[in-house]
């Protein structure tokens, strides 16, 4: 581990010392949210390099990253364009091989995709339009054969519910807004009950206010449900107001920048002193800084 990763790999109170952000006062989660995690993680990222080919040439997309994820953690990957964070994500899902390194969830290599990865994409168009919003939550339950039809129904259901949209389970994709989708896909992923949900830049299509909205939704479903989450983002705040743990992505390849334990914000500490400064440290640690280092090398 280098020293700088060191530095930030301590517990909850070593990111931002000086700063020491407000916790999200109006939720439940902070104290068991940043207390150390006891045990075996459950999901061990270690040394990983993945690599894509080209028309022209092999590249690297990831250099030897590694990390660890604990029950009920939500993890972000965060790092700008290049990072090799999909990848990752991807390579968690089983859809990618590593060529350096291993990933294993729950001590098993991860060798193919399997119903205990679950991954939500941006995209709205995730969902096949031809079935009904219960009909696209019941069919993943179905066909793996995780549960039978009554039983998948009733699961369907309830995961709606919890998302708000019960009482839109009989209409189809396309009567839906962009956050309604994204709600469904959610609960969709969320009724199959995965060991991690893998999330993969899920709310960047859509407006800044709906965005807010799902983010908060997001935060107040884990609340209830403590899922896991590794979570995907370019996004600063959104790392911040998501993460209860972020990992920073240098690009080209991607590289292990920090990781840092992220104190719990809430939409209102946006414009705040505390939440600008640890906004800022990170943005120095993966551009300013390690643009230093780049031209000293």
């Amino acid at each position: 581990m280098s020293s700088r990763l060191a530095r930030f790999a301590g517990p909850p109170t070593a990111f931002l010392k000086e700063t020491a952000p407000v916790g999200r006062q109006s939720r439940t989660h902070d104290a068991r949210a940043l207390a150390p995690a006891a045990g075996p993680a459950l999901l061990q990222v270690d040394g990983v390099s993945l690599e894509y080919r080209t028309p022209e040439r092999v590249v690297r997309a990831t250099h030897r990253v590694s990390f660890d994820v604990h029950e009920a953690d939500r993890f972000v990957l965060l790092g700008p364009s290049g990072c090799g964070k999909s990848t990752l994500l991807k390579a968690v899902g089983g859809f990618v091989h590593p060529v350096e390194g291993e990933i294993r969830l729950d001590g098993r290599r991860v060798a193919e995709p399997g119903p205990d990865r679950i991954v939500v994409f941006q995209e709205f168009d995730q969902l096949p339009p031809w079935k009904t919003v219960r009909q696209n939550v019941v069919f993943p339950l179905r066909a793996s054969g995780v549960l039978g039809r009554r039983e998948a129904e009733e699961r369907a259901l309830h995961y709606l519910d919890k998302v708000g949209l019960a009482k839109f389970a009989d209409v189809h994709p396309h009567q839906l807004s962009g956050g309604m989708k994204q709600r469904v896909a959610i609960a969709r992923a969320l009724a199959m009950q995965p060991r991690v949900l893998l999330m993969d830049e899920p709310f960047a299509a859509l407006d800044a206010l709906t965005r807010r909205r799902m983010q908060d939704e997001l935060l107040a479903l884990w609340d209830e449900v403590r899922f896991t989450l590794l979570f995907v983002t370019h996004s600063i705040e959104e790392a911040l107001l998501v993460g209860n743990r972020v990992a920073l992505l240098s690009p080209h390849p991607g590289r292990m920048r920090a990781e840092i334990n992220s104190h719990a914000f809430t939409q209102g500490s946006l414009g705040g002193a505390e939440f600008q400064a640890a906004a800022q440290r990170i943005h120095r640690l993966l551009f300013e800084e390690a643009a230093q280092e780049e031209a000293a090398a």
